[in-house]
């Protein structure tokens, strides 16, 4: 198999700029898809990074997103608080849009919250962290998708809601902690990779239309479907299944949209909130203690001394320091499909 392709940050993002600008994207849209994009790629979220360009390049053209940010739409707000409306634009400027309403609130007020219905697909929730950590802020970000059904309620077997992922930036006296956690045993994105690849799943997570706990891909995508299992499994998903109902009364239950109005368009219910320790603690006293749980944990003995304990995100910052420095891999498959878009676009490839 041939090496992955390196490629410049700063190559990229005008490259991929580019051709959502082409593809009918206004400016500040295709800049900020762009940069969320690839600040996926850069934390290791390969899923969630340039692979969904020519992914969401083929929804603007087939009509089933928006690239036209006048589209976004503030419906309501307080000093604190705003519910927007996505006319399911782009996802990354949705969520960027919603996330510069709640940064300015809480730096005016100590604390921030937007809701966003209808918007489209919004990427890697923890590629919108660090922008707000670094500035001192704690970000939390939940998501769901009331037109899909993949997770089951705990001691069910049919799907209910979707993995409903959490994800929070929290500042520290260094490199920011940084989480994103489904609220499902795996995500929807290793079933398709096992699937594609032959594979088993690595635990019996699934259950199958029937009843039966199984491992087996191919159990998620029968008629009717199977599900995957809340966080936690079988023996503990009762604490994965409560937060999966939390997740969706703070995203399209707040939002007024959800599943009781049966969406037939992929869509994601978003709700972001940031919150600043000057107007509690302080940052300084915030971040002291953050840094000491953090030296804690880190110096924490191993069960496997080859394995290091390490804090939620740290993996990806080094990736991403590494990547800023050495340039990004695109894989050949990725590489194809982003010159096959540009093709399309008629617009010259990306050169190496």
């Amino acid at each position: 198999m041939p090496n992955p392709q390196r490629y410049d940050y700063q190559t990229l993002l005008g490259f991929i700029q580019q051709l959502f600008e082409k593809a009918g994207a206004d400016s500040e849209v295709a800049r900020t898809v762009t940069r969320v994009l690839l600040e996926g790629d850069l934390l290791g979220h390969h899923t969630h990074g340039v692979n969904l360009v020519s992914r969401y390049i083929a929804g603007v053209m087939a009509g089933d997103a928006q690239a036209d940010g006048s589209k976004f739409e503030q419906l309501s707000a307080s000093s604190v608080s705003g519910l927007f409306d996505g006319h399911y634009v782009l996802g990354p400027y949705c969520v960027s849009k919603a996330l510069d309403f709640a940064v300015q609130a809480a730096t005016a007020h100590g604390l921030g919250m937007a809701v966003v219905r209808r918007s489209s697909h919004i990427g890697c929730l923890a590629a919108y962290l660090k922008p707000i950590t670094d500035q001192g802020l704690v970000a939390i970000i939940y998501s769901s998708d009331p037109s899909v059904a993949s997770v089951s309620a705990h001691g069910g077997i049919d799907p209910i809601y979707t993995p409903n992922p959490i994800a929070a930036g929290i500042p520290t006296d260094g490199e920011p902690i940084l989480l994103d956690v489904s609220m499902s045993t795996i995500t929807l994105g290793l079933i398709g990779q096992c699937r594609q690849a032959g594979k088993k799943l690595p635990h019996p997570v699934l259950m199958s239309n029937s009843g039966q706990l199984t491992d087996d891909p191919e159990a998620f995508s029968t008629n009717p479907p199977g599900s995957i299992l809340p966080l936690g499994g079988q023996a503990f998903g009762h604490k994965g299944f409560a937060l999966g109902i939390l997740v969706e009364a703070l995203t399209s239950a707040l939002a007024g949209h959800g599943r009781k109005d049966a969406p037939q368009q992929w869509g994601a219910s978003v709700t972001v909130m940031a919150i600043d320790p000057e107007f509690f603690g302080g940052l300084e006293s915030f971040t002291a203690e953050t840094s000491f749980l953090s030296g804690l944990i880190l110096e924490s003995r191993a069960v496997d001394p080859q394995r290091p304990v390490r804090l939620p995100g740290q993996a990806g910052l080094k990736l991403r320091e590494a990547r800023l420095r050495d340039g990004l891999e695109l894989p050949q498959a990725v590489l194809a499909e982003l010159n096959r878009t540009a093709e399309s676009l008629q617009l010259a490839p990306l050169a190496h």
